[in-house]
């Protein structure tokens, strides 16, 4: 039997992937780590950060850009402006099982565009053309059309984050997201591993339908964002970080 998965890797979930099953799609520098733009708008900061770690995400993100922040991090330094700041959920699968799906089918880079579309129309969160490499995503066709798709996103040593649950509104009341959450948690256990995921905290319907499947709340993480300072419009350099 596999031993139970600690759960202090989800504290930081971001970190804990791409220093261990996403380490090949980790772009670092010094202790900032990040994924590809294309894949995930992830990045993950070291324990109690300082000026130096501040200055390799304005090195990594460029000036103005907008960086999406993971882990118990303290306030921005002087001059970062913060674009968001949600309350989450954030549950865990001990007691989930999942169940097989025969109608479903695993989807591959040919399908991106098709989800990409899906995504767009229903905004279960950020996926992007290179997200698919994260994980195995699953999908449910009507009349040759994808209608509905959940997939794995994050991957901390013995879990991994179900992600990527959306339905067209055309085919929703059916239980299409409740087989594919299943669905792809099968395949989680079936590697030993335990499911969990993430949620906004107003998300109340994503939330009950989750817990109706035996997820069970963990804890109430923020997702934030903030912009890294602009240029000094007098010097052409970014603005200095306090």
């Amino acid at each position: 039997m596999t031993a139970p998965a600690s759960s202090t890797v989800l504290d930081d979930p971001v970190r804990a992937s791409l220093l261990g099953a996403h380490a090949h799609l980790a772009e670092r520098r010094g202790r900032v780590l990040r994924y590809p733009l294309d894949v995930s708008p992830f990045l993950s900061m070291p324990p109690a950060p300082g000026p130096a770690d501040w200055a390799d995400v304005a090195a990594l993100v460029g000036p103005g850009g907008h960086v999406a922040l993971t882990g118990p991090i303290s306030a921005a330094p002087v001059g970062w402006e913060e674009v968001m700041n949600v309350q989450g959920v954030q549950l865990t699968g001990e007691h989930v099982a999942g169940a097989d799906d025969a109608d479903v089918v695993r989807l591959g880079t040919e399908d991106v565009p098709e989800m990409l579309d899906l995504v767009k129309r229903t905004k279960p969160g950020p996926f992007l053309p290179r997200t698919i490499e994260l994980g195995v995503y699953l999908g449910l066709r009507s009349g040759g059309v994808l209608v509905a798709m959940a997939g794995e996103r994050l991957h901390p040593p013995g879990w991994t984050e179900i992600s990527a649950v959306c339905t067209d509104p055309a085919h929703r009341g059916r239980g299409l997201a409740t087989r594919l959450v299943l669905a792809v948690a099968a395949g989680i256990r079936n590697r030993g591993e335990t499911p969990f995921l993430h949620a906004s905290a107003a998300n109340i319907g994503a939330i009950r339908l989750y817990e109706r499947l035996g997820f069970r709340l963990r804890r109430t993480p923020d997702f934030r964002a903030v912009r890294v300072p602009a240029l000094d419009p007098s010097q052409g350099t970014p603005v200095p970080i306090t």
